[in-house]
């Protein structure tokens, strides 16, 4: 039985995961995958792949491309969603700022550096035509620590998956005042480059799992009322997410890479461009 380290965020995207090692689809295949929940999002991530603390992480695609630019020793085996990320820019429900124009020059809270809350406002601020080198930050770690400072005024705003943020809008906690989707796919899989070098029949048995898993998703029995149940969302949030979420089994393509680099470049998130074979495995 090989041992592989897993980590992701806790959020519905990665449900094909667990369903996956709590029906022992990958210990019936000789591998005995752990995963780990990391609230923290991808600058977490990040710094556990190069710490060794896991061996692959589904992150977010700008995050491990601006990461491995800076030496994260990893690469990316494979795209996991295809669709884009619907970020929700949000401020506290009691907040004065009513529209989007109103955020320019206020202050950013983000789950911490090099995460894709921090890369979003930078994203969305070209977007607006804003000078990008005023952003000012408020590290929160969580989304819990979001409430917090959007509550009490430490932070203006805050970045974060659409769907996972509405029931805190439902409840009258935060008002969503518009989104930004990534202009690139949201999620891919990472491999540290030892762990791919010394396990590559055991990397290709996870990937064909999950793959096969991730295909048949949305066909799979009450999926919407599961995935509702689990991640306290409302049934017809969770439609209207599977409808816009579409999984991948492929590889990340030069064209979204250099599109992606580019535009990191472009922000001055990353001082340099990378060969494509660098990141892609």
């Amino acid at each position: 039985m090989k041992s592989l380290k897993i980590a992701g965020v806790p959020e519905h995207f990665n449900l094909p995961w667990h369903l996956c090692i709590e029906n022992g689809e990958f210990e019936d295949a000789g591998v005995d995958l752990q995963w780990t929940d990391v609230p923290e999002g991808t600058g977490k991530l990040c710094q556990m792949l190069r710490d060794g603390e896991t061996d692959i992480a589904v992150i977010l695609t700008e995050g491990i491309v601006k990461d491995i630019v800076a030496g994260n020793d990893s690469k990316i085996v494979q795209v996991y969603v295809q669709s884009p990320l619907i970020w929700g820019i949000h401020v506290g429900a009691k907040s004065d700022y009513k529209k989007l124009a109103d955020l320019k020059n206020v202050k950013v809270a983000i789950s911490r550096y090099g995460s894709g809350s921090h890369l979003m406002a930078y994203v969305n601020a070209q977007n607006q035509g804003w000078d990008t080198k005023t952003l000012q930050f408020e590290i929160i770690n969580t989304l819990d620590g979001a409430v917090e400072a959007l509550t009490n005024g430490t932070a203006d705003y805050f970045m974060w998956e659409r769907f996972m943020t509405k029931p805190i809008v439902d409840k009258g906690i935060f008002r969503r005042v518009a989104d930004c989707p990534t202009p690139w796919p949201s999620f891919v899989i990472a491999v540290r480059n030892e762990v791919l070098k010394n396990n590559a029949d055991a990397i290709g048995t996870v990937l064909d799992i999950i793959n096969q898993t991730t295909e048949e998703f949305k066909e799979i029995p009450s999926i919407d009322r599961t995935l509702a149940e689990r991640y306290g969302q409302k049934v017809e949030d969770i439609a209207e997410w599977l409808d816009l979420t579409q999984w991948s089994q492929k590889k990340l393509d030069k064209k979204t890479f250099d599109t992606l680099q580019n535009q990191l470049l472009s922000l001055e998130i990353i001082d340099k461009k990378i060969a494509f074979e660098t990141v892609a495995g």
